[in-house]
């Protein structure tokens, strides 16, 4: 950018002169490519291209020392899956010139530092990660390196600090001794082990609490679904049973060893971990996904067992490409293909396990769901022969343990495979999955299959998902989406408002306003109110059924002829539902109308949000009400439940955002003003006017906050509310009659309940001393208090 715009101010004159400025950009510009493409495809070694440069580096450090620092410290953060190469890059250069290796040392400390007070914790592993590897190149001395693993690991020692904080410190050691673990061990041995019985003695007394929340299976068996502390520790005990002797790690520099050997080592200065605050937001536990083991992967390389330390290597490294390359998913896919080494391990199995690890991460992946799905269908186009075939695999694998996966997990891999089939013609060997036809439909296999069925309608149309599964399958396909309308039918003209209805589809063909409607409405006799009660009639239950029914059923052509008939007849929506039975009625409405087509009813559900029609708690009480007992385990109710919380956070932070606006706006006028304070008095008064009508405005948006904050609180407190009513009559039910509480319904209210706490974790902490006091009290049946606990055991 500044290239091009240097070159416009000079145009007319001397060319050389223009030459002459530019030249320091363009090599800056060549050095920063030169940098982030070493180790790419070459002609050449690696070992060549390190060294060659290296001597161009050397060469430019008089003049462009700072900017090379710069570019260094940068992609030792953002490309970690790189990480021996630049360290030996680094060692090269600190071999050249002792003063250059010191000052990068001092630049990733300080580097280090920001992205520890930013809560840029996976940037600051790979910055330690880089600093350790450094010992291996002869930069940094071994002995300060190990105080500053000292320093991370007293973190535990510390008093009143969340447990994610001390974690984070142990994983931040433990996961760099596959790089740096033997160096050290040869070095300072007896230092080594003191630091691992201190590591030891930390994990045997952390609580584990939370783990139950975070697993994608509940069964132990195949692959235990671990901890991530724990499982690293096993793989780092292993790697020390070993003699430290890894085989997956790239080392470049051993190639280098005479050179490096003889260099001058430097002293990391002494680094104390920054003092916990109260907003610091540390990284969240997870669980180490496993679906795959050597004999699921019979023919060729071998895979490591899940506790071989290689295992963490290589996961890491392929965690890390994706988080490099994940916005370009043809780059990310070429990338995960070209793995280093990828001729000793079994590599596509690594990459679909990784792949759906990350997919199924809990509380939310690390990037949005449609890049996982996007770069599985780009790896596929690039290995049509086998990777596949190894994700038809998985995909079979997952369908066999549906039975014990977690709800939220099971909604994501819907969700891809839905999408996925829908970019292969929805082709795939549905017989083979006829086991589920069987069972009671309530039970994870056919209620999996009927969801998929559901979301390829969604990417398709009726007849083709009719098509594409066996006769068989018949009672899983959804129903053909049509519009319910009751009052059509000749046989129902005794309903009550049969006759109404026609007027009212009339008056909506001729255009008739909103008044109009009223109108005709107000013949809509009330069932809800006696012949003799003269009360204005705010619920009408038939009312809102004669209307929306008919004007529904005229504009269910498609969304935007539904969009526009709600938007033209808002004002008598409004109207008859001022009362919150009115909401809930409309609801039902909606539903009964559309219940063949759950994605209209999403959408409608959404758009009377949107136009204030009905209200973010109204949705949560139809939601969890009995007219939806039937579908409350579908998952098109919850993605309406999550979607309306949605919309009420957003809501909350817009206002927010106006109030914090506002309030910089005065306090910069205020500041304007002690600047201007010798001006004239007409201004003085002016800049008071407008401080006042600044006051008004914070007061008026001040209120808005507190009112849409409790709004938000109530629509949590029903929500939970609705849950625990629930579970409850579902445990005393079982108790009263000795039934085993552990129903398929309970499984998936349990985990729906789990899942709320983890989709909105951040702002239902605001509100848990409200929770505690009113709802997870000690009285709590214990098996709905466990969830909260589960959930309060995440952030400790």
């Amino acid at each position: 950018m500044s290239r091009r715009r240097h070159s416009d101010e000079n145009d007319g004159g001397q060319p050389h002169k223009r030459r002459r400025t530019s030249e320091p950009v363009e090599i800056e510009d060549r050095l920063e490519s030169l940098i982030c493409r070493v180790g790419e495809k070459s002609t050449s070694s690696l070992e060549s291209n390190l060294e060659g440069l290296a001597g161009v580096l050397e060469a430019d450090l008089p003049n462009y020392k700072n900017k090379i620092l710069r570019i260094l410290c940068s992609v030792a953060r953002l490309l970690p899956e790189k990480l021996t190469v630049y360290t030996t890059l680094v060692g090269l250069l600190n071999a050249r010139n002792y003063n250059f290796g010191g000052e990068f040392v001092e630049a990733m400390i300080r580097q280090l530092k920001e992205t520890l007070k930013s809560n840029l914790y996976s940037e600051a592993v790979y910055l330690i990660r880089f600093l350790s590897d450094l010992v291996n190149c002869h930069v940094i001395a071994a002995p300060s390196m190990l105080a500053m693993f000292e320093n991370f690991v007293s973190v535990t020692q510390e008093e009143d600090i969340p447990q994610v904080r001390s974690d984070w410190y142990v994983y931040a050691v433990l996961s760099c001794l596959p790089w740096v673990g033997k160096e050290l061990y040869e070095k300072k041995d007896v230092e080594m082990d003191r630091l691992l019985n201190q590591i030891d003695g930390y994990l045997k007394r952390r609580q584990k609490t939370h783990v139950v929340m975070l697993q994608v299976w509940t069964a132990e068996k195949p692959h235990p679904q671990e901890e991530y502390l724990d499982c690293l520790w096993a793989q780092v005990q292993k790697l020390k049973k070993d003699r430290w002797q890894e085989r997956h790690v790239l080392r470049p520099y051993i190639a280098f060893d005479s050179v490096l050997c003889e260099a001058l080592q430097h002293n990391l200065p002494p680094f104390t971990p920054p003092a916990h605050i109260d907003d610091a937001v540390y990284p969240m536990p997870h669980v180490v996904f496993r679906i795959f083991d050597y004999t699921d992967a019979p023919e060729g390389p071998v895979m490591p067992g899940s506790h071989s330390v290689e295992r963490f290597v290589i996961e890491e490294n392929l965690h890390c490409i994706i988080k490099s390359h994940w916005k370009e998913r043809k780059t990310c896919a070429a990338q995960l293909l070209s793995y280093p080494g990828k001729s000793k391990i079994p590599l596509n199995y690594h990459i679909v396990e990784v792949i759906f690890g990350e997919l199924f991460q809990l509380p939310a992946p690390p990037h949005i769901d449609v890049m996982y799905t996007a770069l599985l269908i780009e790896l596929c186009k690039l290995q049509p022969g086998s990777l596949p075939q190894v994700l038809a695999q998985a995909t079979e694998m997952m369908y066999m343990r549906l039975d014990t996966m977690n709800t939220t997990c099971a909604d994501r891999l819907i969700n891809w495979f839905s999408h996925h089939l829908s970019n292969f013609q929805f082709r795939w060997s549905w017989d083979d999955w006829s086991d589920c036809l069987t069972l009671d439909f309530e039970k994870p296999k056919p209620k999996f299959v009927k969801e998929v069925l559901e979301k390829c309608m969604r990417l398709s149309y009726h007849q083709r998902i009719v098509d594409i599964v066996p006769p068989s399958f018949s009672a899983l396909i959804p129903a053909e989406p049509l519009f319910q309308y009751k009052y059509i039918d000749e046989n129902n003209v005794s309903l009550p408002g049969f006759a109404v209805s026609i007027s009212v589809g009339n008056a909506i063909k001729s255009r008739a306003t909103n008044d109009e409607i009223l109108a005709v409405l107000k013949e809509v006799p009330n069932p809800n109110k006696d012949d003799d009660d003269d009360e204005g009639d705010s619920f009408n239950p038939l009312k809102i059924d004669v209307f929306l029914q008919t004007l529904l059923h005229l504009a269910a052509k498609s969304f935007s002829h539904s969009f526009s008939a709600l938007a033209k007849f808002h004002e008598v929506l409004k109207t008859l539902t001022e009362s919150d039975e009115g909401k809930l009625h409309i609801l039902r409405v909606v539903y009964e109308a559309w219940k063949n087509h759950p994605q209209m009813i999403s959408v409608l559900v959404d758009k009377m949000i949107r136009t204030q029609i009905v209200d973010c708690a109204a949705v949560a009480n139809w939601i969890f009400s009995q007219d939806m007992a039937h579908d409350f385990t579908r998952l098109y109710v919850w993605e309406i439940l999550h979607s309306t919380i949605r919309k009420m956070n957003k809501h909350v932070q817009k206002i927010q955002k106006e109030l914090e606006e506002a309030k910089d706006k005065l306090e910069k006028q205020q500041h304007k003003k002690q600047k201007d304070s010798g001006d004239e008095e007409d201004m003085e008064r002016n800049s008071e006017d407008e401080d006042g009508q600044l006051e008004e405005q914070i007061e008026r948006l001040q209120e808005k906050v507190e009112s849409a904050q409790s709004e938000q609180k109530n629509l949590f407190l029903v929500i939970f509310q609705r849950f625990i009513m629930m579970l409850t009559e579902h445990l005393v039910r079982c108790e009263t009659s000795s039934m085993d509480i552990n129903t398929y319904w309970y499984k998936n209210c349990v985990e729906r309940l789990q899942q709320i706490f983890l989709m909105h974790h951040v702002i239902i902490q605001q509100y848990m001393g409200t929770l505690e006091n009113l709802l997870f009290t000690a009285e709590l049946d214990h098996h709905i208090l466990a969830v909260y606990q589960q959930f309060c055991a995440l952030q400790l």
